[in-house]
């Protein structure tokens, strides 16, 4: 029975470390999931600063123009 259990125990050691790597795997894309998502946010962030700044400047030429006028 020495056989039997070498085998055995072979499968159960193969089988937890396929349990690691897939839990690794799984990790890995969580990861880069949650990079992906943050990157998202920055550009977003950056996209609405120039969009305020391109407001700010929109109106400040407005005011500028119509205090040339007054």
């Amino acid at each position: 029975m020495g056989f039997a259990d070498d085998a055995k125990d072979a499968l159960a050691a193969t089988g937890q470390k396929i349990g690691r790597a897939t839990e690794d795997a799984t990790e890995r894309v969580s990861d880069k999931l949650d990079e992906a998502k943050a990157d998202a946010e920055v550009k977003k962030a950056e996209a609405d600063v120039r969009k305020a700044e391109a407001e700010r400047d929109s109106t400040k030429a407005k005011n500028d123009y119509k205090e040339g006028l007054r």
